[in-house]
């Protein structure tokens, strides 16, 4: 029995999906890997070096003067559309691990305040428009609003300062708004504001209007807490809880921690792109078959600071991780799958996501030869794909299909 690997590098894409312009037309041109490349180029004088995404098909997928066009390790390479609303962290992860998002959209709270009020007048709350605008105050305490941080109507936020309320009291309002919505997530923030937090709401694209968070000093004043209240997915339906109940360890790390679900991982959340790979290593040298999820977070951030040298930088250092995985990921059961959950292309003029194709790179040691996949649907595949290298039915995903079937072997008995 081998190990199956995923490491997904938070951010990643590598050109523009066709709908990607639907939002913003200027995201048409966004590839994040193209334009990282060209920029360090630029900037440091010399190519990034990253050999083992070389060596793992990059150069397949993404065609560049910078990356290898051949490689000899038995790798199949291609890429998967996201399969999921827009492009966020949250539900990229829970779709690669199995879940159906058919049914999340993107969707302002400006056009779902009357259901969002009703279900709040239900519950008991007195609720008021803030300014006549498209935001609740939820008992002259709690905001409801679009949050600002992630692409227009992908999350909303639930937020309220701890010196007017305790924590329990904003998640009971976000668990209300939740029970409604129909977005991917809604987030209940409590901190300690500089200020009311009227003082800190401000529009933001695509007609959204909320609290900005980062300037309100949420961030800055600690004491923070946060709860991502997910929309209604069934987790013994996805990758980690159908691996676990196989009696296969599962070790989750970095951001994959905080936002997938599975009572028997291990987990190690980490945001220092050299914590995630030490963790990953660490999972990887231990005895047994194992599935290990891995979510290098720091490509994300450098793409929210449209900082392409740092992005250069973080993908160098992973490229180190992945060249270690390789020569740890030997036997003829193992599988490195590297891939990404949406774009975040630095150069592309905002701050926010891109929604873009992901690469799909497995290595499969003893496998005859290197193989081009075909572009998988949706990113529920990179997920069936793994659990197949695990002996595992993809049937027992909510959602996706094997992506090629040498890029797991088939003929490999499930477990019972």
């Amino acid at each position: 029995m081998g190990k199956t690997v995923i490491v997904v590098v938070d951010g990643f894409g590598v050109g523009a999906m066709p709908d990607a312009g639907a939002l913003r037309p200027g995201d048409l041109a966004a590839d994040t890997c193209g334009h990282v490349l060209d920029g360090c180029r630029e900037a440091f004088g010399r190519p990034l070096r990253l050999p083992a995404l070389g060596a793992l098909g990059l150069g397949l997928v993404h065609p560049h003067p910078d990356l290898a066009r051949h490689t000899r390790l038995p790798v199949a390479a291609g890429r998967a559309g996201l399969g999921y609303p827009g492009a966020d962290t949250y539900a990229g992860h829970q779709t690669m691990m199995g879940a159906d998002f058919s049914r999340v959209t993107v969707a302002r709270l400006g056009d779902h305040l009357d259901e969002v009020t009703a279900a709040l007048e239900g519950a008991g709350h007195r609720v008021e428009l803030l300014g006549g605008g498209p935001l609740l105050v939820v008992d002259g305490a709690v905001l409801v609003h679009d949050n600002l941080e992630a692409d227009p109507g992908i999350n909303w936020n639930t937020s309220g300062r701890l010196d007017d309320l305790d924590f329990d009291g904003i998640l009971s309002v976000a668990r209300t708004v939740r029970a409604v919505a129909p977005v991917a997530r809604v987030i209940a923030v409590g901190g300690h504001a500089s200020g009311p937090l009227s003082d800190f709401v401000r529009a933001g694209d695509g007609g959204t209007v909320g609290l900005d968070t980062p300037a309100s000093g949420f961030y800055r004043n600690g004491g923070l807490e946060v709860r991502h209240l997910g929309a209604g997915l069934d987790h013994t339906r996805q990758l980690p809880d159908l691996a676990a109940r196989a009696g296969i360890p599962v070790t989750l790390v970095g951001k994959a921690a905080d936002i997938l679900a599975c009572d028997d991982a291990v987990r190690r959340p980490a945001v220092p792109t050299a914590d995630v790979l030490a963790y990953t290593l660490e999972a990887v040298r231990a005895k047994g078959e194992a599935l290990v999820v891995a979510n290098v977070q720091e490509s994300d951030l450098a793409g929210h600071q449209q900082d392409v040298e740092r992005y250069g930088h973080v993908l160098e250092q992973v490229d180190a991780g992945l060249a270690a995985l390789v020569s740890l990921l030997d036997a003829d059961g193992d599988r490195l799958i590297v891939t990404g959950d949406h774009g975040n292309d630095p150069t592309i003029g905002h701050a926010f996501h891109t929604r873009e194709f992901v690469p799909v790179l497995v290595h499969r040691p003893y496998a005859a030869g290197v193989e081009l996949l075909p572009d998988a649907g949706s990113l529920a595949d990179v997920g069936a794909t793994a659990a197949a290298a695990l002996g595992l039915d993809p049937a027992g995903l909510a959602n996706g299909t094997e992506i090629g079937r040498s890029a797991a072997r088939a003929a490999r008995p499930a477990h019972v």
